[in-house]
């Protein structure tokens, strides 16, 4: 489902237990080429963005 915003539909990560867990964020980009990151358990809930170099920053850190 997309929200107001995005460009894609928000997903779930492979890693997070599969399509019908929802103990996870979900994450969708944005218009302006950030993401737009959601709680999978209440998807109606609130939506936090994210500008390109702060999601860029956040994903370097995980992986590092």
């Amino acid at each position: 489902m997309r929200s107001r915003g995005t460009t894609t539909a928000f997903r779930k990560s492979s890693y997070s237990g599969g399509g019908d867990s929802n103990e996870c964020v979900e994450v969708a980009q944005t218009r302006a080429g950030g993401r737009a990151v959601r709680d999978s358990k209440q998807p109606r809930g609130g939506t936090a963005y994210f500008g390109s170099v702060a999601w860029q920053a956040f994903t370097r850190g995980l992986k590092s």
